[in-house]
């Protein structure tokens, strides 16, 4: 089992930042990849940014220039930096972390809203 615990989201006016964590524990293999979702309202969850437990990252177009993917390997820790926000950024994000065939894990997600 793999819990994972996201935090950071919430209020930010256009142009600001935020910084998202999600935080793993559990039986976390060696070779992983985790990655930020999100879900804006009746839209379907798409992907934002992904990382590999060898330090390889993609991102969403949408995203690619504003947000920044990494780890701390010592905390169990993915963080998502993001800024020059949009209103379109706003979404619930979700951390994801998938090992080879198993299904993956999902936290509950952080709100996080970009509106003047």
């Amino acid at each position: 089992q793999v819990q994972l615990v996201e935090s950071g989201g919430g209020l930010v006016q256009p142009g600001g930042s935020l910084r998202l964590s999600c935080a793993a524990s559990g039986s976390i293999f060696s070779i992983y990849v985790m990655g930020w979702y999100r879900q804006a309202p009746g839209k379907q969850r798409d992907l934002v940014a992904a990382i590999t437990s060898g330090g390889s990252t993609n991102y969403a177009d949408s995203v690619k220039g504003r947000f920044t993917i990494s780890k701390d390997n010592a905390k169990n820790t993915v963080y998502l930096q993001m800024n020059s926000l949009k209103p379109e950024d706003t979404a619930v994000y979700y951390c994801n972390i998938r090992m080879g065939q198993l299904l993956p894990y999902w936290g509950q997600g952080t709100q996080v809203t970009v509106s003047s």
